[in-house]
C-alpha cells in the first residue's frame, strides 16, 4: 500500500514539475547576442534567412535586431521561402523578388528558383537563418534551408542556424520514412512524417547523414525541453503561413495535410479551422464520429461536425464529418489519426472513397506520394479493404532505427 501510496506521489510530482512555470525559454536569436556572438561576423557580410516569423522573445524583428547589432559587419541580402517575407503568399505561390524600403535585395526561394543563385550569394560570407518551422517533413522551410547548405557548402559560405522549437514537441516520431525515389520539395531528407526534431537539430542530421560538409553553426535554445509543445513555452505564436494561424495548428497539419491531398475531402482549408476539421456532403458526422471514438487512440476524441466552406473543395456546400478534439498533446499521435480516419472512412463508404481514389489526376497522385514518401500507402488504400492499422504499422522498423540514429544530433 505504502508503494503504491509513493508512485502515485511521485506521478503528481512530475506532472506537477511540467505546470509549474519554467524559466524563460530563449530563441537561437537571443541566446545568439547574449553570449556575444555577433562579434564572429566581424568584417563578413552577411545574407539573412527570414519571414514574418522572425522575432527574438521580446518581439523585436530579427533583421531589425541584426540592423541595430551590424557594427563591423554588413548586411548585404535578405532570402525569404513559400509564402514570403510577410507570410502573404498562399501555398504554392510563386514570390517575387523585392527590396526592403533602404534598397536591400530582398531574394525569392520559392519563385524562379527554389534554390540561390550564384549571383544571389555573390560576396556573401555567411547566412543566418530564423524561421520557425512545424514539425512535419512536407512543409517546406526545412527543405528551404537544406538547398541553402548545399549550395553554402558549394561555396565554402558559413551557414549559421538560429534554432527555435518543434512547436508540436521534441517526442512525437510517427509516420512513414521518405524513399529516395520520392524526395521532393516537399520531403527532402529521410525522417519519419513527423520528426521529433528541432530546424537546428534537423540541419546537423541532414549535414551529417548526407555528407553535405557546409561549414554548420547551429545556435541552441535555452530553457527548451523536449516535451514541450509549443503553449508551454510562453513564447508569442506567429503563423507561419495563412493556413497555420495557431500554435496548436502544427498538430492538425499533421493529422489531415495528406488526407487534404486527395481533394474529395475537406480539412477545414477555406473555414475558419484549417486542418480541425475532416468533412464532406457525402459523410454522416455522427456515424463517423462514432466508429473513430470507438478505436479509442490515445489523447484524441471526435465529435460530429457541420459546416459550410467559404472557398476550397466543397465551397459553399453543406458539409458533414467530425472536429478533432486534443484531450492529451503528449500522447497523441497525429499519423496514426491521419490514417485512421482514411481507413474507417473507406469501411464506412467503400465504393465512394475507392471510386474517389481511382479518379485522382496523375499530378494529385504524384503529389500525394511526394507527401507520405513512397507509393506503398496509395497502393493499400487502392487494394486493401481493411487499411487501417496496415497504414498505421507501415515503415515502424525503420522508424526504430531512425530514432537510434537522430540520438546523435539532440540538443536538448
Amino acid at each position: 500500500m505504502m508503494k503504491k501510496f509513493f508512485s502515485v506521489w511521485a506521478l503528481f510530482i512530475l506532472l506537477m514539475s511540467r505546470l509549474v512555470a519554467h524559466e524563460p525559454i530563449l530563441l537561437g536569436v537571443d541566446t545568439f547576442f547574449e553570449e556575444g556572438r555577433e562579434a564572429l561576423l566581424k568584417g563578413k557580410k552577411v545574407g539573412l534567412v527570414i519571414n514574418q516569423t522572425s522575432y527574438n522573445r521580446s518581439l523585436q524583428e530579427t533583421y531589425l535586431v541584426f540592423k541595430e547589432k551590424a557594427e563591423g559587419f554588413k548586411i548585404v541580402a535578405l532570402f525569404c521561402p513559400e509564402h514570403g517575407i510577410k507570410g502573404l503568399g498562399y501555398a504554392a505561390d510563386n514570390i517575387q523578388d523585392d527590396k526592403t524600403a533602404d534598397g536591400l535585395p530582398i531574394y525569392s526561394l520559392h519563385g524562379s528558383v527554389r534554390r540561390p543563385t550564384e549571383a544571389m550569394l555573390k560576396n556573401i560570407d555567411v547566412l543566418i537563418f530564423d524561421m520557425q518551422e512545424i514539425g512535419c517533413r512536407s512543409y517546406t522551410y526545412a527543405t528551404t534551408l537544406y538547398y541553402l547548405m548545399e549550395e553554402a557548402a558549394k561555396k565554402g559560405i558559413e551557414v549559421i542556424v538560429l534554432d527555435r522549437p518543434n512547436p508540436m514537441n521534441g517526442e512525437t516520431v510517427e509516420g512513414p520514412m521518405l524513399k529516395n525515389k520520392w524526395r521532393s520539395f516537399v520531403g527532402y531528407i529521410n525522417v519519419p512524417y513527423c520528426h521529433g526534431m528541432t530546424i537546428g537539430e534537423l540541419a546537423l542530421f541532414f549535414n551529417k547523414e548526407y555528407d553535405i560538409r557546409c561549414d554548420l553553426t547551429v545556435v541552441p535554445m535555452k530553457g527548451w525541453k523536449r516535451w514541450m509543445s509549443f503553449k508551454h513555452t510562453g513564447l508569442s505564436w506567429i503563423p507561419t503561413s495563412p493556413n497555420i494561424p495557431e500554435p496548436d495548428t502544427p498538430y492538425f497539419y499533421a493529422t489531415t495535410g495528406v488526407l487534404g491531398e486527395l481533394g474529395f475531402l475537406n480539412i477545414g482549408i477555406g473555414y475558419t479551422q484549417p486542418f480541425k476539421l475532416v468533412g464532406a456532403p457525402w459523410i454522416n458526422g455522427e456515424e463517423l464520429a462514432l466508429h473513430l471514438n470507438k478505436q479509442k487512440l490515445p489523447g484524441v476524441k471526435f465529435i460530429p461536425y457541420y459546416f459550410r466552406p467559404f472557398f476550397g473543395v466543397y465551397k459553399q456546400e453543406a458539409c458533414e464529418g467530425i472536429k478533432i478534439m486534443i484531450t492529451n498533446p503528449l500522447t497523441y499521435p497525429p499519423l496514426k489519426v491521419q490514417y485512421m480516419i482514411l481507413g474507417v472512412l473507406k469501411t464506412l463508404y467503400p465504393s465512394k472513397v475507392t471510386s474517389f481514389l481511382k479518379e485522382l489526376s496523375p499530378a494529385r497522385k504524384k503529389m500525394f506520394c511526394n507527401i507520405n514518401g513512397n507509393e506503398e500507402i496509395l497502393g493499400m488504400l487502392l487494394s486493401e479493404k481493411y487499411v487501417a492499422w496496415k497504414l498505421i504499422k507501415f515503415d515502424e522498423e525503420e522508424r526504430k532505427a531512425f530514432l537510434e540514429v537522430r540520438k546523435k544530433y539532440l540538443l536538448y
